[in-house]
């Protein structure tokens, strides 16, 4: 017999919804973590009594009752509703795009004057879109796409929209009512604490170790656990046997100001190119904050390079080809289990994550 059912590698959301479900069931659960604190993307530190989201912003939507309740019974949850902001250059406009945002563009008040704009505009691209670019003006016109997809999309991803593959941006939400509230999804809001109150509950019972890296101590690790269930990048899991994976990365930037409410919402996108960030987080709005001073972060994408964290899949042909070959070596294990963004080579919403856990462990739990 071996010490633990689960050697659970990562503490993000799949493991601890996993973690959750398999101490419910009576197994014995040791995480191995490579950071020094639990809770992988959705930690949040402490500043000035803010909730600072430690790793970009966090902020819950569902469409799922189940996983909504879920959550619900490890926090309660605020009404926070994502109304972001995107500023071109000194110019702010409301997002998703939506008749605020018409209106503020173009001076119009009504429906059929936007439609009448964003169509005309779109005409422009005939045939089938060779690339993001034309993809985006296909379905939104030339100026919303100039002023606020084309900057922040190329520094999101370091490259020209014109170099990138159309089916990035499948489609883009357009709204012709006054709505500010980003999300379709019925259920949203932020745990009241911060994340790290569920986290906390996640793991609830488990053995933790920080600071380790389970790829650098694997024999010792598989000797004291029947099942791996491995959060991490799958191809550093197979001594990247096939080619490494790409990923796009994030630097994040926070400052204390001496001030009571620097930018009047949770967060502000800057679409323009010459800035070098992509938005600037005032944490203390996601929760309604009265502190006397306040926490700002600056988001910058970076290229991903071994030994930084890797946030975002490059989906594109090459890198989900590759990605076959490591899926069909993971199917092969009998003993190891790969769950979450980085396991799965795939851009999971948290809930999705949250979801794709629930599922895992009822197959294996019941």
């Amino acid at each position: 017999m071996k010490k633990y059912d689960y050697i659970l590698v990562g503490s993000g959301l799949y493991a601890g919804v996993f973690a959750w479900y398999a101490r419910k069931n009576g197994k014995s659960c040791l995480v191995v973590e490579k950071r020094n604190h639990i809770g992988g993307n959705v930690y949040c530190e402490d500043v000035e009594g803010i909730h600072v989201h430690k790793y970009g912003a966090h902020i819950f939507h569902t469409g799922s009752r189940k996983v909504w309740e879920f959550v619900n019974s490890l926090a309660e949850f605020n009404r926070y509703t994502n109304s972001p902001v995107a500023n071109y250059k000194g110019q702010m406009y409301n997002m998703p795009f939506n008749m605020n945002t018409f209106s503020r563009m173009w001076g119009i008040s009504t429906p059929d004057e936007a439609k009448a704009i964003i169509e005309k505009q779109r005409a422009e691209i005939t045939g089938e879109p060779r690339n993001l670019e034309e993809q985006a003006i296909r379905l939104v016109g030339r100026e919303l796409y100039e002023k606020l997809i084309k900057g922040y999309t190329e520094k999101q991803w370091g490259r020209d929209c014109r170099e990138l593959p159309a089916f990035i941006i499948k489609r883009i939400p357009v709204r012709y009512i006054y709505d500010n509230n980003y999300f379709n999804d019925p259920y949203q809001g932020i745990p009241i604490g911060g994340y790290n109150v569920i986290v906390e509950k996640l793991f609830e019972g488990c053995d933790i170790e920080t600071g380790v890296d389970y790829l650098e101590h694997r024999e010792h690790y598989d000797s004291l656990g029947e099942t791996v269930v491995y959060t991490g990048t799958i191809d550093a899991f197979y001594g990247y046997r096939f080619g490494k994976l790409e990923y796009r990365s994030l630097r994040f930037e926070s400052q204390v100001l001496d001030q009571e409410n620097h930018q009047g919402v949770a967060v502000v996108n800057y679409t323009d190119r010459e800035t070098p960030y992509t938005r600037v987080i005032e944490h203390k709005h996601f929760e309604f904050g009265t502190q006397p001073r306040t926490v700002i972060t600056r988001e910058y994408p970076v290229s991903w390079q071994e030994g930084m964290e890797p946030y975002y899949p490059v989906n594109d042909q090459r890198n989900q080809e590759l990605y076959q070959k490591y899926g069909e070596l993971a199917r092969a294990e009998s003993h190891v289990l790969f769950g979450g963004r980085l396991g799965e080579y795939k851009y999971y919403d948290m809930d999705k994550v949250i979801e794709s856990a629930m599922n895992r462990a009822e197959e294996i739990f019941g």
